[in-house]
């Protein structure tokens, strides 16, 4: 009886709060629309609560429990309790689908525009669970699968973005999770599709219920594994895919739903998919009533998906000590003496790479006819002035991202880890979208500012870790809640219509062009003084895959030494995405390809990664300069399209 209670009385309670305090905020926003004395039919602001405000909330209530039950149907079938759309992707690849399709087949949308977005989640769905079952469903592998993927897709969107603003700047809002409703069409129609998935979901609750017992026992209880998976995250993605085309993305939902109903006392798969849409819900609903009340007249131009993630990422925060995830640290691989000449002959060509790819950064471009030509006579020395800095300061830029990541994949053994889940290069930009809306800096201004957000990042993490030892997992759950916080924050700014939005969007998108030589000189000088740091912590970096038994028997202080690593590839990620901004998959592309040339003890392989992440940034920028001359595309958006199929095709390849 005591267990009945606490999982009814714990989430009940939970529900209640948030629709009584939604309700609450709700009643102050529409409560002078209901004091006139003027016929409604007449009354402009009667219009607007019967038109506008009431189908808001109707589609917050809908959207809220079609994402948490996405959410627990994810985090059920997966075994995960970090699985909800956002960090598998699938709503980043629903929103890419629809920027596509407006972009160049507008008449998809207007012939199902849900079809476009359930084209885009499945896609983005099937990529990632293919990868996690080729590594067992790992928790870690299936998250950053799909926060790669969630990149990917946001650094494509960037780029239609950037190049096509006068036609997508009212999808950027609409994008970030805007419930702003002109009628009653949206929430009447996810009412019916979400009774249909519902439906759906009630018949598979015992087949899942089954899976809490192992795969092999479900098995001989004769639930068909593979069936079930597909049915259930085709469901998950059917939800996410609806909300998506209706509303936008709207973030940390369907991850914090599930988790707050088991916090408040569910345990059974029945139960929690039952009280997750329920408190998703009324966490919606609260949120945006709390929107509007607060912001007023701006409530209807600042996307809701944005707020919820400000709140949510705290919350997750909050919440990361309590959840009981095990994360086994993998062995570092053994070195083997006959591939010694295989490594030092990769460092070799790929110095050698390196030096003739800055060749034709230099001195290869686009004539005055529009082909590629070589630059001769008199303008030389004008255009070596021009390009060298900015490619110098790329060059620097990608090696402390590639050392970073390198850092982070032996700390954490995860091969998909990278500076950008650690959250710096997301405080970088804090920093300077802080700097560019309060006190409109000059570039040394926003190096400061960006710093200053890093470091206050990377703190945040640190404090949040400190109890857990510093353990890998903490380190990086908590980069991918400041991550996600910290782009809300910059999405809320950038929809409210300023022209600094404008640069802000060209700096995140990782553009060399306001690049000057004082600042490549900089760039240069903190890169070498972090790299050598780096690169004598090798012993530890060596030693620490190993597990926490084997570093403590050789006396490295695992707290201490675990501190000053991930500090160490922090500000190595900070300073580069000064440069390159915080969309960039270098940190990933570089320890992959040094490993794959048979660079495998930490100071080869960082000497590798910063090679080849150096090479990669240069042709990236060199690329982003010629493919669309006289226009540029920035060499961070280059080098993020180029690399997430290239790490997809990487971690497809390997069992």
């Amino acid at each position: 009886m005591t267990i009945f209670r606490r999982d009814i009385m714990g989430p009940a309670l939970v529900v209640l709060f948030l629709l009584l305090a939604g309700s609450a905020a709700s009643w102050l926003l529409v409560a002078p629309s209901l004091s006139g004395s003027v016929q409604p039919n007449y009354d402009v602001t009667r219009l607007v609560l019967y038109y506008s405000t009431l189908p808001r909330l109707a589609t917050a209530l809908l959207a809220g429990a079609a994402l948490a039950l996405a959410g627990a149907l994810f985090q059920q079938v997966l075994r995960n309790p970090l699985a909800d759309p956002t960090t598998l992707g699938v709503s980043a690849g629903a929103n890419l689908a629809l920027v596509v399709a407006s972009l160049f087949l507008p008449g998809l949308l207007g012939a199902s525009r849900d079809l476009v977005a359930l084209v885009g989640s499945a896609i983005a769905a099937g990529i990632v669970v293919s990868l996690g079952a080729r590594r067992g469903f790992s928790p870690y592998s299936l998250v950053l699968s799909g926060l790669v993927l969630s990149l990917w897709c946001g650094g494509l969107a960037a780029i239609l973005t950037y190049l096509n603003q006068r036609y997508l700047t009212s999808l950027f809002i609409w994008g970030a999770g805007s419930l702003a409703q002109q009628s009653w069409v949206i929430p009447l129609s996810l009412l019916w599709k979400m009774a249909a998935v519902a439906v759906v979901c009630a018949l598979m609750i015992r087949p899942l219920s089954l899976l809490d017992l192992g795969d092999s026992s479900s098995a001989a209880l004769g639930v068909r594994l593979a069936r079930l998976r597909f049915i259930v995250i085709a469901c998950a993605v059917a939800l996410a895919a609806f909300v998506t085309s209706a509303v936008g993305v709207i973030s940390f939902i369907g991850l914090v739903a599930p988790t707050v109903a088991r916090l408040s006392g569910v345990r059974r798969p029945g139960q929690l998919v039952l009280w997750s849409p329920l408190i998703g819900a009324s966490l919606l609903f609260f949120a945006d009533s709390v929107l509007q009340l607060v912001a007023g007249g701006l409530g209807d131009f600042l996307p809701t998906g944005a707020v919820t993630a400000i709140f949510g990422s705290p919350l997750l925060l909050a919440l990361l000590p309590r959840l009981k995830i095990r994360h086994r640290i993998q062995e570092s691989p053994v070195w083997n003496r006959s591939r010694q000449w295989s490594g030092t002959r990769s460092i070799v060509l790929a110095a050698a790479g390196l030096l003739a790819l800055l060749g034709i950064g230099i001195f290869v471009g686009r004539g005055i006819d529009g082909n590629l030509a070589l630059v001769s006579g008199d303008f030389s020395s004008d255009i070596f002035a021009i390009r060298a800095p900015k490619i110098f300061a790329a060059l620097a830029s990608g090696a402390m991202l590639a050392v970073a990541g390198s850092i982070l994949q032996r700390l954490t053994g995860n091969e998909m880890a990278s500076p950008e889940v650690l959250g710096i290069s997301a405080g970088s930009t804090f920093g300077v979208a802080i700097g560019l809306f309060a006190v409109a800096p000059g570039f040394m201004g926003q190096f400061a500012f960006a710093v200053a957000g890093a470091t206050s990042v990377l703190a945040v993490i640190f404090l949040s870790s400190r109890r857990s030892g510093f353990a890998p997992e903490r380190i990086l759950l908590a980069g991918i809640a400041l991550s996600a916080m910290v782009d809300a924050v910059v999405g809320v700014l950038s929809s409210t219509g300023d022209p600094r939005a404008v640069l802000l969007m060209r700096w995140m998108s990782g553009s060399t062009y306001l690049v000057d030589g004082p600042t490549a000189a900089t760039e240069v000088g903190v890169g070498a003084v972090l790299m050598v740091v780096a690169f004598a912590a090798r012993r530890w970096l060596d030693i620490l895959p190993l597990g926490p038994s084997p570093s403590a028997a050789v006396g490295i202080p695992l707290a201490k030494s675990r501190f000053a690593l991930f500090g160490l590839a922090g500000l190595m990620t900070a300073a580069a995405t000064l440069t390159i901004g915080p969309l960039s998959f270098v940190g990933l592309m570089g320890p992959h390809l040094a490993r794959e040339a048979g660079l495998t003890r930490a100071l080869p392989q960082m000497v590798g990664a910063a090679l080849i992440g150096g090479s990669l940034m240069v042709a990236a920028d060199f690329l982003g300069r010629t493919i669309v001359s006289p226009y540029q595309i920035p060499a961070g958006l280059v080098s993020a399209l180029i690399g997430a199929p290239f790490l997809m095709f990487l971690m497809r390849k390997k069992a």
